[in-house]
C-alpha cells in the first residue's frame, strides 16, 4: 500500500513543488523548445513521472508502474477507441467517394467564401469534432475549403480557428469524461461528474461560439466581411452557442457537439433560402483551384485510389506530410453504383453521403433514450472493478476513486461507433475486406498519435496517485482569487503544448480541483475553466499547426500559420479569463452550477 504524502521534500511545499513540476516542465521543453516528436516527449515525461514518484514520493515501484498501466489503458478505451473507430467511417466514406460528394453539396448551398467558411469550418467541422475531435475536423475542413478555392494560409487559418468553440464536448464529450475521471474523489466536492462538469463548460463555451463565426469571416474578408456577413455569422453563433448549452445542461454531454452542429447549419442553411449578402467578392485563390481541378480530373480518369485519413500526427494515410497535391479532390475508386467523380451528383448518392453522419446520430441517440442507457449500464454490457494490484489512499488513510475502473464495452462510445461503421459500410456497399483492410489503415495511420495519448494519460495517472498533482494544487493554492484569472491560461497551456483538451485535461484537470479547494474557491468552475481556456489552445498546437499545415502543402512554413492565428488565440483567452472570473464573483457567480 502507497499513502500520499503532501510535501515529501523536507518538509517543505515549495521545493516538493519543485520536484513535482519536473514532468510537466519535461514534457513542454520536449514538445514546444526542442521540437522532439510528441510520442517520444510522452515516453520521456512519463519517466520522469516515475522517477520523481519512486525517488522522491517513496511510492512502491509496484504500485507506480501498475497506476502507469491503469492510466496508459484508460488512454485506450474509452479515448482512443472513440477516435479510431470514428476515423474509420470517415476513411469508409473517402474509399468509396462520398466525402467528395458530400464537398460538392456543401458547395452548392453558398458560392460565397465567407458564408463556406462559416457552414464548412465551423458547423461541419464542429460535427467532426463531435464524432471524432484530435485533429480531424481540421485535416478534413482545410482539404474542402483549398478544394473551394481558398488560400492556403487562409484555409488553414479559418480551419483551425473554427476548431475552438467545440473542442471541449469533443469526440463525444471525451474530454469531459477525462475530466470527470482524473477529478473523481480528488475532493469530497460530489458534482465533479460528467453531468455537472459538462454542464458548467455549457455555460462557458457557448459565449465563445457567438465570437468565432464574427473572427471567421473577418479571417476571409476583413471588415468588409464582417460589414456585409454579419448576420449569418451571428445566427450560426448564437444558433450553436444556445443548443451546446441546451444540450449539455439538459440533454445529453456526449451528444451536444452533435446537436450544436446540426442546429447551426440548419439556421444558417435557411436563413441562406430567404437572405443573400449585398455582393459575393470574387476571394477564389484561381491558382489553387486550377490545380485543384486538374488532379481531380486527372485522378477520375484513372480512376486511382487515394486514402486520407486525418489523425493526430497530421498524416496522410499512406502519404508523407505535405506529399498531397494542396486543394486536390480526393475523387476514388467508386466501384458499380456508387458516387461518380464528376460535378453533378446524384440524388441518391447526396443521401449516401449524409448517410454516415445520420447513421452515428440515430445510433447514438437510442443508445441514450434513458431506459437504454439504464440497461446498458448493468452487467455484462458495464462492469466496474479495482485495479488489480494498485492499492494507494491519500493522506487520510481513504483508497482513492481512481483505482476503480469502469469497462463498459459496449455503450462506450468507441463501440458504439464500430456499429455505425458497420451500418454505413452495408449503406455504401464496401465490402466486408475492403472495410476491414480500412480499419487496419486507421490503426497504422494513428499508430504514433495512440502512443503519445496512452503515455500522456499513463502521465497524469502517476501525477495524481503519486500525489505530484496534489503538491502542485497546494502550491499554487497560494495564489488565492487571483488563479480565477489564471486557471484558464493553465488549459490553453496544456492544449498549446499537448495538442489535445483532453490530454490537458487529464494533466491539470485534479490540479485544478485541488488549487480550488485549498484556494476557498469553485472546484466545478476550475475544472470547466480548464477545459474551456484549453480549446483556445488548440490553434496555435504544434500538433495541430503541423496537420494544417501539411494538408495546404506548406509542411515545414508552420510558422506562418501560427503567425495568423496566434492574436486570435490570446485575444480569445483573455474574453476566457474575464469570463471565468466574473463567474467566480457575484457579478456572473449565478451561471455557477
Amino acid at each position: 500500500m502507497y499513502e500520499q504524502i503532501l510535501d515529501p521534500v523536507a518538509d517543505s511545499l515549495g521545493l516538493s513543488a519543485v520536484f513535482a513540476a519536473l514532468p510537466l516542465l519535461t514534457l513542454f521543453i520536449l514538445l514546444g523548445v526542442l521540437k522532439v516528436k510528441a510520442w517520444i516527449a510522452a515516453l520521456v515525461s512519463l519517466g520522469v513521472a516515475l522517477l520523481v514518484a519512486i525517488a522522491v514520493y517513496s511510492m512502491p515501484v509496484g504500485q507506480a508502474l501498475l497506476s502507469a498501466t491503469e492510466g496508459a489503458t484508460f488512454g485506450f478505451f474509452p479515448i482512443l477507441w472513440i477516435v479510431i473507430n470514428a476515423i474509420w467511417v470517415y476513411n469508409l466514406t473517402v474509399a468509396t467517394g462520398h466525402f467528395d460528394v458530400l464537398r460538392r453539396s456543401f458547395e452548392r448551398v453558398s458560392p460565397d467564401q465567407r458564408i463556406q467558411a462559416i457552414i464548412i469550418a465551423f458547423c461541419f467541422g464542429a460535427l467532426l469534432e463531435a464524432l471524432a475531435g484530435f485533429g480531424t475536423p481540421v485535416a478534413i475542413t482545410v482539404v474542402m475549403l483549398m478544394a473551394l478555392g481558398f488560400s492556403p494560409v487562409r484555409a488553414a487559418a479559418v480551419a483551425l480557428i473554427a476548431n475552438t468553440a467545440p473542442v471541449a464536448f469533443g469526440a463525444l464529450a471525451t474530454p469531459i469524461v477525462t475530466l470527470a475521471e482524473v477529478t473523481a474523489g480528488v475532493d469530497d466536492d460530489k458534482r465533479l461528474t460528467v453531468e455537472t462538469l459538462g454542464a458548467m463548460v455549457g455555460r462557458q463555451t457557448p459565449i465563445l461560439a457567438v465570437i468565432v463565426p464574427l473572427v471567421l469571416v473577418a479571417v476571409v474578408d476583413g471588415k468588409r466581411g464582417v460589414r456585409q456577413t454579419w448576420l449569418p455569422a451571428l445566427v450560426a453563433g448564437i444558433s450553436f452557442g444556445l443548443a451546446q448549452f441546451v444540450a449539455s445542461n439538459y440533454i445529453s454531454v456526449p451528444l451536444t457537439d452533435i446537436v450544436a452542429a446540426l442546429v447551426s447549419a440548419a439556421a444558417v442553411v435557411g436563413l441562406l433560402r430567404v437572405w443573400h449578402p449585398v455582393e459575393s467578392p470574387d476571394l477564389v485563390d484561381h491558382e489553387h483551384e486550377y490545380a485543384a481541378q486538374v488532379a481531380a480530373r486527372s485522378r477520375t480518369a484513372t480512376r486511382g485510389t487515394t486514402r486520407t485519413a486525418p489523425g493526430t500526427t497530421g498524416q496522410v494515410l499512406g502519404d508523407a506530410p505535405g506529399e498531397q497535391r494542396p486543394g486536390s479532390r480526393t475523387d476514388t475508386d467508386l466501384g458499380d453504383g456508387r458516387a461518380d467523380g464528376g460535378g453533378s451528383d446524384r440524388g441518391g448518392e447526396i443521401a449516401k453521403a449524409y448517410a454516415p453522419y445520420l447513421i452515428i446520430i440515430a445510433i447514438f441517440s437510442i443508445a441514450n433514450l434513458n431506459s437504454v442507457k439504464d440497461a446498458l449500464a448493468e452487467e455484462p454490457w458495464t462492469t466496474s472493478f479495482s485495479w488489480p494490484g494498485l492499492d494507494v489512499v491519500n493522506s487520510s488513510g481513504e483508497p482513492l476513486s481512481s483505482l476503480v475502473f469502469k469497462f463498459n464495452w459496449l455503450p462506450a462510445a468507441g463501440t458504439l461507433m464500430i456499429l455505425a461503421g458497420i451500418v454505413t459500410a452495408i449503406v455504401l456497399k464496401v465490402s466486408p475486406g475492403r472495410a476491414l483492410r480500412a480499419y487496419k489503415d486507421t490503426y497504422v495511420a494513428l499508430r504514433w498519435a495512440i502512443v503519445t495519448v496512452m503515455a500522456v494519460l499513463a502521465l497524469a495517472y502517476v501525477m495524481n496517485q503519486s500525489a505530484q498533482t496534489t503538491t502542485l494544487g497546494a502550491f499554487l493554492a497560494q495564489a488565492g482569487a487571483v488563479f480565477l484569472f489564471i486557471s484558464p491560461i493553465l488549459g490553453w497551456l496544456g492544449v498549446a503544448v499537448t495538442g489535445s483538451d483532453t490530454s490537458a485535461n487529464a494533466l491539470f484537470g485534479a490540479l485544478q480541483v485541488q488549487t480550488a479547494a485549498k484556494a476557498g474557491l469553485d472546484p466545478v468552475l476550475l475544472a470547466a475553466a480548464n477545459s474551456s481556456g484549453g480549446v483556445l489552445g488548440k490553434m496555435v498546437s504544434p500538433q495541430n499547426l503541423a496537420i494544417a499545415a501539411a494538408a495546404v502543402g506548406m509542411a515545414g512554413q508552420e510558422g506562418v500559420i501560427f503567425r495568423k492565428v496566434l492574436g486570435w488565440s490570446l485575444v480569445l483567452l483573455l474574453f476566457m479569463c474575464i469570463l471565468v472570473t466574473l463567474q467566480g464573483t457575484p457579478v456572473l457567480g449565478w451561471m455557477v452550477l
